[in-house]
């Protein structure tokens, strides 16, 4: 048995037998067989790019299954967002629905498009804000943020109390 963790093997395991079902490996995190038959176990676009252990194109992930490594950049997963990066989103959503609002009683359920810098240099690419949940969490967790954020918060006019 493999020294791999748990949700690795049952990745390993899964895409064996969505191979052996004649079945062909998704490129798309979306609509890896591995993520719709269990909640726990990687993906199948992950290991192709490398970025899962073992690498693709390796021991039995290579010999085994024939998983080869991502060829395109298409392929290679988004790089994962910073904690940080995500308050900065967060917040400037928040900052463009107050300028265009004038306050902050968003419904929970309103979603604010922004602007991101893009990683290839192009165009900016658009993404949603669970703008309303996230006003939401910030009001409940008040007690709990750092003093800098709460300060960035008021100067918006909410009200963190």
């Amino acid at each position: 048995m493999p020294g791999w963790a748990i949700r690795r093997q049952r990745a390993f395991h899964l895409t064996r037998r969505h191979l052996d079902e004649g079945d062909t490996l998704p490129t798309e995190p979306a609509s890896s067989p591995v993520r719709a038959r269990t909640s726990d176990a990687g993906s199948v676009p992950n290991a192709r790019a490398g970025t899962s252990s073992p690498p693709a194109g390796s021991g039995c992930w290579g010999r085994t299954l024939g998983v080869e490594p991502a060829d395109t950049a298409a392929e290679q997963p988004k790089p994962r967002i910073t904690h940080a990066d995500k308050w900065s989103l967060d917040l400037a959503a928040a900052t463009r629905y107050y300028e265009r609002e004038g306050h902050l009683q968003v419904p929970r359920e309103h979603i604010e498009t922004v602007g991101v810098p893009p990683a290839g240099g192009e165009g900016p690419e658009q993404r949603g804000v669970r703008l309303g949940t996230w006003i939401s969490n910030q009001r409940s967790r008040a007690a709990a943020l750092a003093v800098e954020r709460v300060e960035q918060l008021t100067a918006l006019g909410m009200r963190c109390s």
